[in-house]
């Protein structure tokens, strides 16, 4: 796994690879919210437990409401690796990295996109997307 498995939408990666980027992907991503939450001062294990309901809602949407834009900061940063790692994933399937949409069906498109990229092998040998990348 180098670089180019989160920048590049050439090519093709099994699925060992797959896995290994997207838990690359999840870690960086938490180690990224941990920092913005602290920085920006938002904890709900600091919320009263004996707060009203309305008063935890409140205190809730003040945290947040300092740390929306830095959060769909964090979220647009991450889109482009991800959307790597499935379109290489797919290629391996000997398929265009625009199934990637299919994730974007309720519920039937993830569980999907979850079987054909985490489970299944790719296509034995080369194929339209370039050699096999197990037999590299």
């Amino acid at each position: 796994m180098n670089l180019q498995t989160f920048t590049s939408f050439q090519g093709s990666i099994p699925r060992k690879t797959f896995w290994l980027a997207l838990i690359v992907m999840i870690v960086i991503t938490w180690i990224l919210e941990i920092i913005l939450f602290s920085i920006f001062g938002v904890s709900m294990m600091s919320m009263d437990p004996n707060a009203t309901p309305e008063a935890q809602a409140a205190a809730a949407e003040q945290a947040m409401s300092g740390i929306a834009i830095p959060l769909v900061i964090l979220i647009l940063l991450t889109i482009w690796p991800s959307l790597a790692i499935y379109a290489k994933r797919w290629h391996d399937r000997d398929k265009s990295g625009w199934w990637t949409l299919i994730g974007l069906v309720p519920v039937i498109g993830s569980i999907w996109m979850l079987i054909e990229l985490g489970f299944l092998r790719g296509t034995e040998g080369p194929n339209r997307f370039g050699p096999d990348p197990i037999g590299e």
